[in-house]
This record gives structure tokens, C-alpha cells and sequence, in this order.
């Protein structure tokens, strides 16, 4: 489970440090929206709202799976403790008791 955990932090750390050039477009968006509603045009800023919903949920989506595996492998963990804890138990209080 680490391995993956591993490799997907990697993954989105390198798709981050690749995005800095997506960051600097917001300028640009905007004033290809004012200039289309200017000629009467929506389609674009339709458009346009739609990816900024798409770049709103993207984020706490992979912070909702991240959490979803962090707490099924912590489940896993205490299921696996709690198993050696009661063999321990069992072991320490011998046969004749």
C-alpha cells in the first residue's frame, strides 16, 4: 500500500510542478470571455465555467480518495494488531488456564 501511496504522490507532485505555466493563462481566459460577450457571443464563457467547475472538484476529489485509502489501510492495520494482541493474550495465559 505505501508503494502506491508512494507513486501517487509523486505523480502529483510532478503534475504540480508541470502546471506553472497553466497558472499564468487566467488573464487570457478572461479577456477571451469579454471580448466574445462583447460580440454577443456565450458559448465560450459557457465553456469557460464549465472548465472552472472542472478545476474546483478535481482538488477535493483527490483529497476524497487519498483520505478513502488512508483510512481503508488504517482499518486494515488495527484489524491485523488487534488479531496479534489476541494471540499474545492466548499464548500468555497458557493451556492449563
Amino acid at each position: 500500500m505505501k508503494k502506491h501511496i508512494y507513486r501517487a504522490s509523486g505523480l502529483l507532485l510532478i503534475w504540480l510542478l508541470s502546471s506553472a505555466e497553466i497558472l499564468a493563462q487566467c488573464a487570457m481566459c478572461r479577456g477571451s470571455v469579454q471580448s466574445t460577450i462583447g460580440n454577443g457571443r456565450n458559448n465560450v464563457g459557457v465553456g469557460i465555467n464549465t472548465g472552472i467547475a472542472y478545476l474546483f472538484v478535481i482538488p477535493y476529489l483527490s483529497v476524497a480518495v487519498i483520505a478513502y485509502f488512508w483510512y481503508k489501510n488504517s482499518r486494515k492495520e488495527l484489524r491485523e494488531r488487534q488479531m496479534v494482541e489476541a494471540r499474545v493474550r492466548r499464548a500468555m495465559e497458557g493451556p492449563g488456564r
